[in-house]
């Protein structure tokens, strides 16, 4: 199985810009489709970005598109998630996670692995 620890959360500025990082160990990362997810309290898991094994595919929620970027570097076993033009409805708990699938997935339920999560609070 692959362990996975998220970081780089925080509290920003509306307008603002943070990079949420997800390191990788256990498994060979690069087997595993990976995404991001976000949840606020009472809500269900919401997904936000997913890319495949190589990066050739990416895959946005509507709501962050045009925004927030996922990539990932297989050769630090590390995955990322640039956000800019941060609004106070993306405050939330962050998590990625793996599968290990060829096909990326928007569903929670399509995927194995998760990290502990890390928080992003944005201001107005």
């Amino acid at each position: 199985q692959v362990q996975l620890v998220e970081s780089g959360g925080g509290l920003v500025q509306a307008g603002g810009s943070l990079r949420l990082s997800c390191a990788a160990s256990g498994r060979t990362f690069s087997n595993y489709a990976m995404g991001w997810f976000r949840q606020t309290p009472g809500k269900e898991r919401e997904f936000v970005a997913a890319i495949s094994r190589s990066a050739s595919t990416t895959y946005y929620a509507d709501s962050v598109k045009g925004r927030f970027t996922i990539s990932r570097d297989n050769a630090k076993n590390m995955l990322y998630l640039q956000m800019n033009s941060l609004k106070p409805e993306d405050t939330a708990v962050y998590y990625c996670a793996a599968r290990q699938w060829v096909n990326i997935a928007t569903s929670p339920k399509e995927y194995s692995y998760w990290g502990q999560g890390t928080q992003v609070t944005v201001s107005s």
